[in-house]
């Protein structure tokens, strides 16, 4: 019942925009080093073209998804429908971190709306587009977006977040730099 695309076709694009979470999956090349799979919530993704994705992450207590980029490139970000018609679409890709204070940052940056806690841009080149049926999805209902993380990102206000993040995401769980990390060993030396 999977469909396979070289892009995304206008009706993906269209699907992408009703959904209120996305999943972003990574891995290390290392058998033993731990597959990283993150919900993805508010008004984050941006469609570049029909090759090319952006989203905005925000400040957590991991970086794996920067780590792994760093490494190998791999990403895959799924959509599923939750209501309505069922549906299950997922983007393989190459993907690269975006800092803060880049050329490439001050490019992408105005796209979004840049939220409390925004720490980097992962931009995603997709090389492949699938479709599923996603016909055993239970139906869920939207009832908004939480605003812990970003109340909590205006908490700790600016210097408390780079403290936090040269803490918890300079690295991955399996000790692989992320480019936070990369940038923060270059900046002391």
């Amino acid at each position: 019942m999977g469909k396979s695309f070289e892009a995304l076709q206008p009706e993906h694009e269209t699907f992408i925009a009703k959904q209120h979470i996305f999943f972003v999956g990574s891995a290390p090349l290392s058998a033993e080093g731990h597959v990283n799979l993150s919900p993805k919530g508010h008004d984050v993704l941006r469609l570049l073209s029909t090759s090319e994705v952006a989203y905005l992450d925000l400040t957590g207590s991991g970086n794996e998804t920067s780590a792994h980029l760093e490494e190998n490139g791999r990403i895959t970000l799924m959509f599923t429908a939750l209501g309505g018609s069922p549906m299950i679409l997922r983007l393989y890709g190459k993907g690269r971190v975006v800092l803060p204070g880049t050329p490439e940052w001050e490019e992408l940056a105005p796209r979004f709306t840049l939220l409390p806690g925004a720490r980097q841009i992962i931009v995603v080149h997709i090389h492949e587009v699938k479709s599923s049926c996603g016909f055993s999805v239970p139906f869920y209902i939207y009832e908004g977006e939480r605003n812990t993380l970003q109340n909590w990102a205006t908490n700790k206000g600016e210097q408390g977040l780079n403290d936090y993040r040269k803490e918890k995401n300079v690295t991955s769980m399996d000790g692989l730099p992320t480019t936070i990390g990369q940038k923060l060993s270059t900046d002391t030396m």
